[in-house]
């Protein structure tokens, strides 16, 4: 415990040191003069677009409380210390303004909500409805172990993930905040364009034909609800904004993409991550909230943001994306002792590594330790035959320092 914590420790330390602290919306607007634009930085006209029109459609709150939510952004855009959190999760903004505001469009403005399609091209592709057996026996220790990921974890487990990038890989935080925002906007704008019922609706109405009246329902977390004697899943659900959202699993998609972001970081906890990911796929169906063909939908959504939005040398983990400290001191290669793969190899300090480095021999014994390579470079530059008349001076190769100085004349 005590590495991990110590690791956690300087994470810590080293994210606060890292912040930009300034308050100053000069200093952004001098930043914004001095930027260069690319062509990557149309996006950001696309978000703007975006916004207007859904801010535009939004009804609750009503015009003129509304304009607080781009003023109020606007603000944290041009203070410093915040725009380096909220820029970089705008994608994530998006989406959440999308999927708010995605209730007020007019229902005679939207596609038809397809009933039928969904279990027709489970049974075409998979031989069975294979959510609606999932769905058939149910038990209360059931219950618990798939309400667990799918009405708890899911909905912490991408603020861990951040909160773990932020202090152990700094550099990915925002990669993993762009490819999760532009998957869930992705998936949103499916399931607006492409509305289907999920099989809690089969399981209640049968395959009638849907209205978008019609209120939501928390399938198999009702059953949470009774258990503990609450009614909150089944009042969130009621009153969801996207009712008919099965297609595709952002569930599904938001477990995949934090496995894919553990196994490429951290490999040897990828197991672990995928154990929840695959119990979370289950409870998905059986839960009655979606059929094996969202379940594989989202999965395909997160793999293809993955591969679209991240790097491939984070991909394949053959880089140091946190930047270590040897690196940044430009000091000799690490100890062959600490692992690679190790949780926070690059912040774990062995009590050698604490000592102040101007306490350090620039000479230590063969095969212990590390030598500075700037120790060595900056004595290289002296010319010892234009000081070798100095008092109390010798080459750093020779015999040391002389002490006391004798004279050389």
């Amino acid at each position: 415990m005590r590495p991990v914590l110590r690791a956690t420790v300087n994470g810590l330390v080293a994210g606060v040191n890292r912040l930009d602290k300034s308050f100053s919306p000069w200093d952004t607007v001098n930043k914004f003069r001095a930027y260069k634009f690319t062509i990557k930085d149309s996006i950001y006209i696309l978000h703007i677009l975006s916004a207007f029109f859904w801010l535009a459609l939004m009804q609750v709150p009503p015009f003129p409380y509304k304009l607080a939510i781009p003023i109020l952004y606007a603000i944290a855009l041009l203070i410093p210390f915040t725009s380096q959190f909220f820029i970089p999760a705008t994608p994530v903004f998006s989406w959440v303004l999308m999927f708010y505001s995605n209730q007020f469009l007019p229902a005679d403005h939207r596609p038809a909500v397809h009933v039928v399609l969904l279990p027709t091209l489970e049974s075409v592709l998979y031989g069975a409805n294979i959510s609606d057996i999932l769905t058939h026996f149910t038990h209360p220790v059931l219950d618990i172990i798939a309400w667990l990921p799918y009405g708890v974890i899911h909905y912490t487990f991408p603020l861990v993930l951040a909160a773990l990038l932020w202090l152990f890989r700094p550099p990915t935080l925002p990669v993993f905040a762009k490819a999760f925002g532009y998957q869930n906007c992705i998936g949103v704008f499916a399931q607006i364009v492409l509305p289907c019922a999920a099989p809690w609706y089969e399981i209640i109405y049968g395959l009638t034909p849907a209205a978008y009246g019609t209120p939501g329902s928390a399938g198999g977390l009702g059953r949470i609800d009774d258990l503990f004697g609450g009614d909150g899943y089944k009042r969130t659900f009621a009153s969801s904004p996207l009712v008919f959202g099965a297609f595709p699993s952002l569930h599904a998609a938001w477990a995949t993409l934090e496995a894919l972001f553990i196994t490429a970081l951290w490999p040897q906890y990828a197991k672990w991550a995928w154990a929840y990911a695959a119990v979370l796929y289950w409870s998905t169906m059986y839960l009655s909230h979606h059929y094996l063909i969202d379940v594989v939908g989202g999965a395909c959504l997160a793999t293809a943001c993955f591969y679209f939005f991240v790097p491939e040398e984070l991909r394949n983990g053959s880089v140091n994306v946190a930047g270590d400290k040897y690196e940044r001191y430009d000091l000799e290669s690490r100890r062959g002792g600490v692992g690679a793969d190790e949780f926070a190899s690059d912040w774990t300090l062995s009590d050698e590594e604490e000592t102040p480095i101007a306490y350090r021999s620039p000479n230590p014994a063969k095969g212990k330790g590390r030598g500075h390579r700037h120790t060595a470079s900056i004595a290289s530059l002296i010319r010892p035959d234009e000081r070798a008349g100095e008092e109390g001076w010798s080459p750093v190769a020779g015999v040391g320092f002389v002490f006391p100085p004798e004279s050389r004349r």
